[in-house]
């Protein structure tokens, strides 16, 4: 599997990202994730809607918790056609409690813990950790991806300006 280094750091030190890398213009790989309820979800199940796929290294931290609540407040304005979802190594029953502690309501988290697929579909799995790497990816309604951010110091939140301005463009 391809390894890439330099891309991301967690305290200044630089960590190995493991999968394809994914571009601009690329089709979405599609990737199955458990449900809160262990459920298998497929990522193509949402075609036809714009994804924003906000991958975080565990809810359980306070930029993780910043980043996904951050993107449920940013959610109320937009139509139902756009699916929010939260991806991390955690396991679905701490997804579920944290959701549920956090009063979230358009945000969906998704447990990549099994097989990591979306982190290997996506080249963001941490190597050395185990864990997603902190990024943002928007994907429009044919499938196409049409926005990357992957934040370099995991320890900060994304730069969510060119989220939104990203995102309001496949609205």
């Amino acid at each position: 599997m391809r390894e890439r280094v330099g891309i991301v750091s967690m305290r200044e030190n630089s960590l190995t990202l493991v999968g394809n890398e994914v571009k601009v213009g690329d089709e979405a790989p599609d990737f199955v994730v458990l449900a809160n309820d262990l459920s298998p979800v497929r990522f193509s199940s949402f075609r036809g809607k714009v994804c924003v796929l906000s991958s975080v290294p565990s809810l359980d931290t306070p930029v993780c918790n910043a980043q996904t609540r951050r993107l449920d407040r940013e959610a109320e304005r937009l139509g139902t056609d756009v699916a929010i979802l939260t991806i991390s190594m955690d396991l679905p029953f701490a997804q579920k409690r944290w959701s549920d502690a956090a009063g979230m309501k358009r945000v969906q988290t998704l447990s990549d813990h099994r097989d990591a697929s979306f982190g290997t579909s996506y080249g963001l799995l941490i190597k050395e950790l185990r864990l997603l790497a902190r990024a943002v990816l928007l994907v429009d309604r044919d499938g196409a991806i049409r926005y990357i951010q992957i934040v370099r110091e995991t320890t900060d939140e994304p730069d969510y300006a060119p989220v939104l301005s990203a995102l309001g463009e496949l609205t």
